[in-house]
């Protein structure tokens, strides 16, 4: 695909392997410019429907998924096909649960486990990942 997110937008974080995903806060107006083609929906209850391909991994705000195999596959669909898609995540505040998300794409992306986190924190935001069952979620990612 060549139209891509850009990298300097904000809630755009580049991984190591130069992939580019959207980290967002559905509180939040869409933002301008290009629609994701892919979606990853981290939420307590089923997201409004999308013009664009989603999925919904039920994860209520502040905790883990309910299902975290089903949300690990999810994430390495996202991965994989942030390599030539545009590809989204988002919950509520954009922030937690988007930061737990995008630190375990991290990890996929060959970020140990260990500095994962500080990764998210230095090129999404600062505030990511949000609560300690989060933090160890990732260092225990597979």
């Amino acid at each position: 695909m060549n139209d891509t997110w850009n990298p300097e937008s904000q809630g755009v974080l580049r991984l190591p392997s130069g992939r580019l995903v959207r980290g967002r806060a559905l509180r939040r107006p869409l933002p301008p410019g290009l629609q994701p083609t892919f979606a990853l929906y981290l939420l307590g209850r089923e997201p409004a429907p999308v013009t664009w391909e989603s999925r919904w991994i039920p994860w209520p705000d502040f905790w883990l998924p309910k299902h975290k195999a089903a949300a690990a596959d999810a994430l390495r669909e996202a991965w994989t096909r942030a390599e030539v898609e545009r590809v989204e995540i988002a919950c509520g505040g954009g922030i937690g649960r988007t930061g737990t998300a995008l630190a375990c794409l991290a990890v996929i992306d060959g970020v140990p486990h260990h500095k994962a986190v500080d990764y998210v924190r230095e090129h999404y935001t600062p505030r990511a990942v949000e609560t300690p069952w989060q933090r160890r979620f990732v260092s225990r990612f597979k």
